[in-house]
């Protein structure tokens, strides 16, 4: 007979006491630390089969067969297709897409592959629903709705799929385990056997997981060490385009970004990501800048207004940019520019509401707000691109040649850059115009012609 161990585990960041506390002394949140009762005794703990440690030549260096998901933007985010008995776990807000994306994806790997997908949140009926308004066509398809691990389990084993879905593991349960489906140690417990059972059968699955309130995933933070692949599948209740972003992934580069596109029939992926962030307009306030996500370059539009500020303290604004970012813009633009900004409203936003990281943005922001605050239209089918130095010199960004190309590739006549390397200036001088800079000022001059 098996024994029972009681335990204390918040449901906010997964901690572990053993003893009640009203405020969890890890994340400091009130009340969410609740009484776990868990077996002594995992069926897992035993070991199966005796292995002993090789040498490292001995080790047999195969190449990594994948297979495709269906899209190539998916494919792009997992680093070149799915991997057999690796484990996905991907996120994302309520209503975003997740099962949209999955079950569309689910149809076109059971084409050329083996596929059981597994609904613990709807009945058979409701996925058939959504499978017809979807339009697609399968082959080797099959669907099992139930909540309780054991089940899965055996179902999977019979089945013995080359690609699993699991929609979604907070809605599962590990009878074993008299906690509440979606508690911490559920969702460990459950997703520690169904990766065990990934690894020993070379099944690749893919998980579905909840988010916080706070955008982050639920559940314990060892889910994601124990997983092979996150991603999170972002988006907004008023754009129709939807972000599929990589957060970790051990078969590939990190930061990887698909982009998909909502429509009634399902999701449709964007090959040219540029043409939706990007307008052909040469207005005062806009610029265009090219940015890197993971591997990919594409060009994004910055717009700013500047207005003269009745209050004491003037606004700034920012929406895919960090404000902390446009404080440092704005403090060099005083200094090496004189204009003194303080007087004025800065709101800033990038095309679509695109988050940009890359600091090779600040010389479009920049150049957007003189352009913008002047109400004069910068340089004509141009795109600037330059980490902007708190000395006012203009920094050398990296994967400057991808972006110049993906410049020329638009149809842009002319980018301002920080100084170039020899070879890249001359693999360009046919398809681009590029002006070298060194400072804000020169670029200011050059991109403002009546300035």
């Amino acid at each position: 007979m098996t024994s029972k161990l009681s335990s204390f585990i918040c449901q906010n960041c997964g901690s572990e006491t053993s003893q009640y506390f009203g405020r969890c002394l890890n994340c400091n949140s009130w009340n969410s630390i609740v009484e776990e009762i868990k077996s002594k005794r995992s069926k897992y703990q035993d070991i199966k089969n005796s292995k002993k440690s090789i040498e490292f030549n001995e080790i047999s260096s195969k190449k990594i067969s994948r297979f495709t998901s269906g899209f190539k933007e998916f494919d792009r985010v997992l680093g070149g297709g799915i991997v057999p008995g690796s484990v996905v776990l991907l996120g994302g807000e309520p209503g975003i897409g997740k099962s949209t994306i999955v079950l569309q994806s689910a149809g076109k790997i059971s084409l050329k592959e083996k596929v059981l997908y597994v609904t613990a949140e709807e009945s058979l009926e409701q996925v058939k629903i959504r499978w017809e308004r979807l339009n697609q066509n399968c082959f080797d398809l099959k669907i099992f709705a139930e909540t309780n691990l054991t089940q899965i389990i055996e179902e999977i084993k019979r089945v013995n799929p080359n690609f699993a879905i699991i929609d979604s593991i907070q809605a599962i349960h590990n009878h074993e385990m008299e906690s509440s489906p979606g508690s911490v140690s559920q969702v460990r417990a459950c997703s520690s056997e169904l990766q065990n059972l990934a690894k020993e059968n070379n099944i690749a699955l893919l998980i579905i997981g909840h988010v916080t309130k706070d955008g982050a995933l639920a559940g314990p933070k060892t889910l994601e060490h124990l997983v092979d692949v996150v991603i999170n599948f972002e988006g907004d209740n008023i754009s129709s385009h939807r972000l599929l972003r990589s957060i970790k992934n051990r078969f590939g580069s990190t930061f990887e970004l698909g982009i998909f596109e909502m429509f009634e029939e399902g999701l449709r992926e964007i090959t040219n990501p540029s043409s939706i962030f990007t307008n052909k307009e040469n207005i005062s306030g806009v610029t265009t800048t090219i940015t890197n996500e993971g591997s990919r370059p594409f060009a994004v539009d910055i717009q700013a207004l500047v207005n003269k500020t009745f209050y004491s303290n003037p606004r700034r604004t920012t929406t895919g940019i960090n404000i902390n970012r446009l404080h440092q813009i704005l403090a060099v633009i005083e200094k090496h520019v004189g204009i003194k900004l303080s007087e004025f409203d800065c709101y800033v936003a990038t095309g679509g509401g695109f988050e940009i990281n890359d600091p090779s943005s600040d010389l479009g922001v920049a150049i957007s707000i003189l352009s913008s605050l002047k109400n004069i239209a910068p340089l004509a089918s141009s795109s600037f691109i330059g980490e902007l130095g708190l000395s006012g010199q203009v920094r050398k960004s990296n994967n400057l040649r991808t972006k110049i190309e993906e410049a020329a590739r638009l149809g842009i006549k002319n980018i301002v850059v920080p100084k170039l390397d020899e070879e890249i200036n001359n693999n360009f001088k046919n398809s681009i115009n590029i002006k070298e800079i060194s400072n804000i000022k020169e670029a200011v001059d050059y991109s403002l012609l009546n300035y």
